[in-house]
């Protein structure tokens, strides 16, 4: 199994990624970590991209996605879910994480990202605020275990 969890920085892609692991005993990848299987970045990429290919049928991958550009690592048959958070959220949490000060250029970096996975087609969208994440692992278990997880049709939490 490979859960590809997808959002901007402080939605709360790393608190679902760690309730995922409790859940399944799943292996977390970060962002551009994957970097690590090799000297250079093609062969790290390759290598990573067979490790996610082998783990939608045999082993269990949660990679959390901040970059558009990692979303062509998932392979087919990864789930995706999609974590947001309304703007205001993400600025005082990415104001929190930076010890008190959020600069105006982080602040707007901040705002030009927003939305910029919205458009994207996600098997689940979790609400990064509000969410209830022992709610998504038990869809996630349901689905998974009966092989029925929806066809790209969206289901919330």
């Amino acid at each position: 199994m490979v859960i590809g969890i997808i959002g901007e920085n402080c939605t709360g892609k790393s608190t679902l990624a760690e309730e995922i692991k409790k859940a399944f005993g799943s292996e977390i990848v970060t962002g551009k970590d994957y970097l690590r299987l090799a000297k250079s970045e093609g062969e790290a990429s390759a290598l990573f991209r067979k490790k996610l290919e082998q783990a939608v049928s045999d082993g269990s991958i949660v990679y959390v996605i901040s970059e558009p550009e990692q979303l062509g690592l998932l392979p087919e048959g990864a789930v995706r879910i999609l974590v947001s958070a309304d703007l205001d959220t993400i600025k005082a949490r990415f104001k929190t994480r930076m010890h008190g000060n959020l600069p105006a250029p982080v602040a707007r970096m901040l705002e030009k990202k927003h939305g910029m996975f919205d458009g994207g087609t996600y098997d689940y969208r979790f609400d990064g605020v509000n969410g209830d994440a022992a709610a998504l692992c038990e869809a996630l278990k349901g689905g998974i275990l009966s092989c029925s997880l929806p066809e790209r049709s969206t289901r919330r939490f």
